[in-house]
């Protein structure tokens, strides 16, 4: 039975993972390599808290009880020894993730599962090194990780069933909504569905079709409208199949069919604007509150949330 959860990196994912565990219940190690990004993570957590409580989905006794089941720490073996789960929450550099597996196999017990928040690697390259390949796993939560819903689930063929399953059953008892990988692709479902609809946007404002705000409001009004409610799939049988094979057939030729990164991107990231991180990116935020922003964002997560949650 599942108790006792390690969080490895407190970053940007790793406090969001953190706090959905330790909202659920569980006793949660969160570990990194200072204090100091420790205490930045536990503030990051409070605010949150603190924002689902204004919004009614908690209780300040949920929010005190969560805060207390999160122990900081700065030693990997003590974060892990009693970890039922591991959830790896660290940069995207393949050789620090196989050094970090290397030493949760040493520390952690036999029967702990080792989950990745891996965005980019196959489950196949993360196991490449290890000596005990049934136990792992990748868990992909989405950004932030203690409001979107999505988490996707692949497994390898070494995978144990039973390691599936109870990852299964753990993601639905944290509130989220799993989704298992039927093939390990790079880049799972979401990023790739992502990937194509921001490769046309980014070509669109580089052709001047359009503004940058007019191009997201035609995302955030129209197709997103729908889509938070209704898949792409659904859509095309909701419209007529028929319908869709002529505007696909129409439309498929004239879409970019770039293989790199857009221009606009590369010239923003050459010059060092890299968005909300640097002060400016497509848009300019010399001006703007950037935690303003991520609040009244994370505002309307939770509201749609809710809403989602009436059907």
């Amino acid at each position: 039975m599942i108790k006792h959860v390690a969080v490895i990196g407190s970053g940007v994912m790793g406090h969001g993972i953190a706090q959905l565990y330790a909202l659920a219940g569980f006793s949660v190690s969160l570990y990194d390599l200072q204090e100091e990004l420790l205490h930045k993570a536990k503030a990051s957590v409070e605010q949150s808290l603190d924002l689902l409580e204004k919004e009614g989905v908690i209780t300040e006794q949920d929010k005190s009880s969560a805060l207390e089941r999160i122990v900081l720490t700065t030693d990997l073996q003590q974060a892990v020894a009693e970890a039922d789960v591991i959830t790896e929450a660290v940069p995207e550099v393949i050789e620090l993730k196989w050094q970090l597996f290397a030493q949760l196999e040493q520390f952690a017990k036999p029967e702990a599962i080792i989950a990745s928040n891996t965005s980019t690697f196959s489950i196949a390259r993360l196991i490449e090194k290890a000596k005990l390949p049934h136990r792992f796993i990748i868990t992909h939560f989405f950004n932030p990780a203690q409001l979107v819903p999505l988490v996707e689930i692949v497994r390898h063929e070494q995978t144990a069933e039973e390691v599936v399953t109870a990852t299964v059953k753990l993601m639905e008892r944290i509130g989220k909504a799993p989704v298992l990988l039927k093939k390990d692709v790079p880049g799972f479902i979401a990023n790739r569905l992502q990937t194509a609809l921001m490769r046309e946007a980014f070509h669109l404002l580089e052709e001047g079709v359009a503004s940058a705000e007019d191009i997201d409001t035609v995302m955030k009004a129209g197709i997103g409208f729908r889509w938070a409610f209704v898949g792409p799939i659904e859509t095309a049988d909701f419209g007529g199949l028929d319908t869709w094979q002529r505007v696909m057939d129409n439309l498929a030729p004239e879409l970019d069919q770039s293989i790199t990164a857009p221009q606009i991107i590369s010239e923003h990231v050459n010059k060092g604007e890299l968005g909300t991180k640097s002060g400016a990116g497509i848009y300019s935020y010399e001006h703007v509150s950037v935690a303003d922003r991520l609040h009244a964002r994370d505002e309307q997560f939770i509201r749609l949330t809710k809403l989602k949650n009436e059907r």
